[in-house]
């Protein structure tokens, strides 16, 4: 078994370890490379959203709500509460005729330190556009409201929206729904337990498939990466330095999920103790060993710092980073 992992280091010491396992499949859910335990069953947390927002394109909620590739990306989006995002999801509010408060996910402090730390100073009162997950939540409400189904509790498990997404996830992952492990997300909605290879699988499929709604939502992550993520952020700046040949969202708990198109590829890792600081480089390992092996090496030229970030003290001095260790299984 291949051992690839997260070194935290301190004053030139590694203080502590983190082990990641790692799934690369292709499109049939073979295994290509791996390492840890590939078939861990984990939640795929924030992972999920591209396929949680395929319904609102196949069915028609997106033609219909006039949703372009801006709506698109925020679906999939775990946002960083930008002025850019907030604005936005309020208008696909609007559009598909919902407000804000029917949105049921909570409001949580901004990814983005910088806006983190303006509402801290201003006192601003959060609401659920604020949540990371409000694209997400808006694009239920808007599949809700296509269908005419109630817009009362469609995060809950029972309602028909949750129910046309597992529907989805099943048909990706290829893991029957009586195998998934059904919880609660972050933001109330559900979301899927099953195996890292399974999840890769679905993106692998996602990166290649000429399906009309996966076409759309590739093209949409792509032209708007800054609403995937924003600031500073590694979906954000892998996709715009790599449009077209790395797909990638990020999960709560050291869960990422990317494809790789052109290899016909994808990947998913899981940070073993959830550490989410540790799941970028663990991303950028794997990718760089994957492509360095089909002869594609990865521009890491303005991802530097999130190939080795750097840990610092409460006087913003550096004193240590956080490095990927070991290499990965080629089957």
């Amino acid at each position: 078994m291949s051992l690839l992992t997260i070194e935290s280091t301190r004053s030139g010491f590694v203080e502590s370890v983190h082990r990641v396992s790692v799934a690369v499949t292709d499109m049939e859910g073979k295994l290509v490379a791996s390492a840890g335990e590939p078939g861990l069953v984990t939640f795929w947390r924030s992972s999920a959203k591209p396929f949680q927002a395929l319904p609102l394109v196949m069915d028609g909620a997106a033609d219909r709500w006039s949703f372009g590739t801006r709506e698109l990306a925020l679906a999939c989006a775990s946002h960083s509460s930008e002025p850019g995002h907030r604005e936005l999801a309020e208008a696909m509010l609007r559009a598909c005729g919902c407000e804000e408060g029917q949105l049921a996910c909570g409001p949580h402090p901004p990814l983005n330190p910088a806006v983190a730390e303006e509402v801290a100073r201003g006192g601003v009162k959060l609401t659920p556009k604020w949540s990371n997950c409000s694209g997400k939540h808006t694009g239920m409400l808007a599949l809700a409201r296509h269908h005419g189904w109630p817009t009362e509790g469609y995060s809950r498990l029972d309602h028909p929206v949750q129910e046309r997404i597992l529907q989805e996830v099943c048909r990706w992952t290829g893991v029957a729904r009586g195998e998934l492990r059904l919880g609660v997300d972050g933001c109330t909605a559900v979301c899927f337990g099953l195996p890292l290879a399974a999840m890769a699988t679905a993106y692998a499929r996602l990166g290649t498939s000429q399906e009309p709604a996966a076409r759309r939502l590739r093209e949409a992550l792509w032209a708007h990466p800054a609403l995937v993520a924003g600031t500073g952020r590694l979906c954000t700046e892998l996709m715009t330095a790599c449009r077209g040949t790395v797909l990638a969202k990020v999960g709560a708990e050291g869960v990422y999920s990317a494809a790789l198109p052109t290899l016909g590829l994808g990947v998913t890792l899981k940070v073993e103790d959830g550490d989410g600081r540790c799941s970028p480089p663990a991303l950028l390992a794997v990718l760089r060993q994957v492509l360095a092996r089909a002869g594609q090496p990865l521009p890491v030229e303005g991802l530097t710092h999130h190939v080795e970030p750097v840990l610092r003290n409460t006087r913003g001095e550096v004193i240590g980073s956080l490095r990927a260790a070991g290499e990965l299984r080629f089957h």
